[in-house]
């Protein structure tokens, strides 16, 4: 069904098709760089899905490194159709992949977009998330034209709900039994930010 909007698009269709996928640096010392990710970086993604605390809040699992490849080609297409924006979150100096950072669920019409995370065990507690998350954020609001970025996460998951405090996220309710989870359903914390935060 096509509908007919009585206000103009938040944002135009086009504005992130037009260019390629941006490698975004943070910018609070960390020295860390958000960018696409490339077929190399199979094997680090998929030992993401093999450590406990990720699996406990991600049930959208690979379960190989061609799986992997896949989904890389999905996020391709995703940049591509101005569906998702997904980026491994690595070290500016070596290029070790320490975490994952995605837009997904982009509305044009309201500019809004919802955005998720994961570090890898080595990288948690040292900022890694918060600060790619601020990155992505500032990127998404201050250059692209985004009016809110939310996210959500299980009550239970106190390191994320940390994260989106750090970043700018204020909480703004909790959606009750929104999630389904390996131990059943999760009550979800709501966060936002929006632009003039």
């Amino acid at each position: 069904m096509i509908r007919t909007l009585s206000t103009p698009p938040a944002m135009a269709p086009g504005c992130l098709a037009a260019a390629p996928q941006p490698v975004l640096p943070t910018t609070d010392g960390q020295g860390l760089l958000l960018r696409p990710w490339e077929r190399a970086d199979a094997a680090a993604f998929l030992s993401a899905y093999r450590d406990e605390e990720t699996c406990r809040w991600h049930t959208h699992r690979p379960s190989t490194e061609a799986q992997v490849r896949e989904w890389f080609e999905a996020y391709r297409q995703d940049w591509e159709r101005e569906k998702g924006c997904h980026w491994a979150v690595a070290r500016e100096k070596g290029g070790e992949v320490l975490g994952r950072m995605a837009l997904r669920g982009l509305d044009f019409d309201d500019g809004v977009a919802n955005a998720a995370y994961w570090v890898l065990p080595a990288a948690r507690g040292a900022g890694v998330a918060s600060s790619a998350l601020a990155a992505v954020s500032a990127w998404a609001l201050d250059d692209i034209g985004f009016h809110r970025l939310e996210l959500d996460h299980s009550t239970r998951n106190h390191a994320s709900c940390r994260v989106a405090t750090k970043a700018g996220y204020r909480m703004e309710g909790t959606k009750r039994n929104a999630a389904v989870h390996d131990d059943g359903r999760h009550d979800m914390h709501l966060h936002a930010r929006v632009r003039g935060d």
